[in-house]
């Protein structure tokens, strides 16, 4: 309203209606009345375009609270599973540990009765090789005892004793 009154005002100076044209007064009533425009026409729809955007934020952190919740819940699950894991394998680990020292006692077990026998069996072995040389050497003394013998005997008995020996011999072995 002061804004047409300016204007008339300034029209009745000038003697009648017609247009300001000083610039710094125009500018601004001019301003004023964008403004004014701006103001009761913008504010709704500003308004209305605040307020969706607002609701759109606001759904917008909401999800990604709700996202960033799940991803706690993904993120705790997941170390469970990873502990979990980690005790399982430690578990067969030890137990893989364990099962390789039992084996290994085993073997030195197996081992040590494997040389045992080994050398029960080279012991037996010798003393046979050794009963075989010693019955070897006493077959070959007999029968060198038995040569000589028999060389003597024919160097100093005579076919008369030859008889009587042979005759007592007989007779001994039954005949």
């Amino acid at each position: 309203m002061e804004t047409v009154l300016l204007l008339a005002t300034e029209a009745s100076h000038e003697g009648g209606f017609g247009l300001n044209f000083n610039i710094l007064e125009t500018n601004l009533i001019n301003l004023a009345i964008v403004i004014w425009i701006l103001y009761y026409f913008g504010s709704k729809v500003l308004g209305e375009t605040l307020k969706k955007r607002s609701s759109e934020i606001a759904s917008t952190i909401k999800e990604v609270e709700a996202r960033q919740k799940e991803a706690a819940a993904a993120l705790a699950d997941q170390q469970q599973k990873l502990a979990a894991a980690q005790a399982e394998a430690e578990k067969i680990k030890k137990e893989a540990e364990k099962r390789a020292e039992s084996a290994k006692k085993e073997i030195l077990a197996k081992s040590s009765k494997e040389i045992e026998r080994l050398r029960e069996e080279a012991v037996q072995d010798l003393n046979l090789e050794r009963e075989r040389a010693i019955a070897g050497l006493r077959r070959r003394v007999v029968e060198m005892a038995l040569s000589r013998a028999e060389s003597r005997l024919k160097e100093s008995v005579d076919a008369g004793a030859q008889q009587q020996l042979i005759d007592r011999s007989i007779a001994m072995l039954g005949g």
